[in-house]
């Protein structure tokens, strides 16, 4: 064949010489992690048992005394992994497929541990059997090659890898496949080795961290500027700043709890029909990275808030906290989720106070508890009216059935009704008069707020809320409308400020 060029499924395969026919060949030896697969097992396994029980998965993690090895089986054996959701390198693998069915001998090599390549062998169907790690040895680098020349007798073989660790094999072997490898990976093994074959993804790395950083989900911090708008300070330059410290400390941590919310899904996304297009759940993202990410996220948010004030850093801890309990298990408990969702929506609205140092009143805290309960509950609705059209009993990864769409429904309506009645006897009471110049001005935007939250249950009942509900309203001309309509009923209610 000659040497050339061709396209295949987003991913370029660079092809050399063709090694002729398949009789009398070297059999292949194929890596697991980031070759076969664009993720990290051990860092699965990890996660999943993080989710399923997470004193196991530290029990797992102090096995790492005892070597790699163990520590990898303890964590394989908390973990659940089905190898048939894992984010194959599809062209990789057609490509293997073809070679074992030209007869072609295929073995799986891996540092993974063994009844995980296992079931990754048998889910593919075309491999001979499975080198890997035991429990005892960890089968990586110089420890897999010594296993590959015994297996193969003292053989040629051909290895397919992708890692710096994967040099010393490339260059003992016949040929060498470098698999989606860095560049200067790929440098060294066309240096060291007869390289027959490289695979290599189009890399779209900035757009994906973007999409799982999700930024636009930085609107719901806005809610910190929440008391700087009530309290009427929004000439006070100090609390301006103060305010914008506390939504950028806050939308880092954000970053960091989507990254761990993601990563704790992995299994649940692969199997939702649009979640398993996120970064991390089809692999374009690595795994490790993402955990690395999200501490830095995590770290860089708390520091800021202690720089500004230890109120400020408590909100910002107990948010932290929250928000890692609802990945870890709360989000899995129906209604107890809702709780969770409004309370992070609070906690931003208290830390805007705390940085601000003012008073938030009663009427503001029972409005934000009620409106957002409200809106979380139309975000469940929403997902199992796409359940009942999918014709799907349970959702996964969620403590709820298709049969709770009609409770889920008069829970959320009646909370939306509880926020609009709160607004209503804050806008009768007596504090009022003193605080705004125009306090009628409210009761217009009391009309449009129910006006509103109507239209968001008419669009979820219909099967067309799609997206968060804040996020939706971005979106849909009758919510911006409505909103606007909020917003100037509220700046003519306090046009002028009599304490002002």
């Amino acid at each position: 064949m000659t040497p050339g060029h061709h396209i295949d499924g987003g991913h370029r395969a660079r092809v050399g010489d063709d090694a002729g026919s398949h009789e009398g060949l070297p059999p292949i030896y194929v890596d697991l992690d980031g070759t076969l697969i664009h993720s990290d097992l051990l860092w699965e396994s990890l996660l999943s048992a993080l989710r399923r029980e997470p004193l196991a998965a530290l029990a797992g993690l102090a096995r790492l005394r005892a070597g790699k090895a163990a520590m990898k089986r303890a964590l394989a054996d908390a973990a659940v992994i089905e190898a048939g959701t894992l984010p194959f390198n599809q062209p990789f693998v057609q490509w293997l497929r073809e070679q074992a069915e030209a007869g072609r001998e295929i073995w799986l090599a891996t540092a993974a541990e063994r009844s995980l390549a296992q079931g990754v062998a048998d889910h593919l169907g075309f491999f001979a059997g499975v080198l890997a790690s035991d429990g005892r040895l960890n089968l990586k680098g110089a420890r897999k090659l010594a296993a590959i020349r015994e297996h193969c007798a003292g053989r040629a073989f051909v290895y397919c890898g992708n890692g710096p660790e994967d040099l010393q094999i490339f260059a003992a072997a016949e040929q060498a496949v470098v698999v989606d490898a860095p560049r200067a990976v790929e440098g060294a093994a066309r240096e060291r080795a007869a390289v027959w074959r490289i695979f290599s993804r189009e890399s779209d790395g900035w757009r994906d961290w973007a999409r799982a950083l999700r930024p636009h989900q930085w609107l719901k911090n806005l809610l910190v500027f929440v008391p700087l708008v009530t309290a009427f300070r929004l000439d006070d330059a100090d609390s301006v700043l103060a305010a914008l410290a506390a939504f950028a400390c806050f939308c880092m941590v954000a970053s960091g709890g989507y990254l761990v919310n993601d990563l704790l899904d992995l299994a649940a996304d692969r199997r939702h029909p649009t979640k398993h297009l996120r970064p991390f759940a089809s692999g374009r993202l690595p795994v490790p990275a993402g955990v690395l990410v999200a501490a830095l996220l995590f770290g860089a948010g708390l520091s800021g808030a202690m720089l500004m004030s230890l109120p400020i850093a408590a909100w910002l801890l107990v948010y932290s906290a929250l928000t890692l309990a609802y990945s870890l298990g709360i989000k899995r408990l129906a209604v107890f989720d809702l709780i969770a969702l409004a309370g992070l929506y609070t906690i931003r609205i208290l830390a805007g106070g705390a940085a601000i140092q003012v008073e938030l009143s009663f009427w503001l805290l029972a409005f934000s508890v009620f409106m957002f309960f409200s809106l979380a509950t139309v975000k469940r609705c929403a997902e199992l009216v796409s359940m009942r059209a999918r014709e799907v009993e349970r959702a996964k990864g969620r403590g709820y059935v298709a049969a709770d769409l009609e409770v889920l429904k008069s829970l959320g309506t009646a909370t939306s009704v509880a926020a609009v009645l709160v607004l209503a006897l804050y806008v009768e009471s007596a504090e009022i008069a003193h605080r705004y110049a125009a306090p009628r001005f409210l009761w217009l935007m009391l009309v449009a707020l129910l006006a509103w939250l109507a239209h968001l249950w008419i669009v979820t009942a219909r099967g067309r809320m799609h997206d968060d509900p804040l996020i939706f309203a971005l979106r849909d001309r009758t919510s911006r409308w409505l909103v606007t309509a909020m917003l100037v009923a509220f700046g003519f209610a306090a046009l002028i400020y009599p304490g002002g």
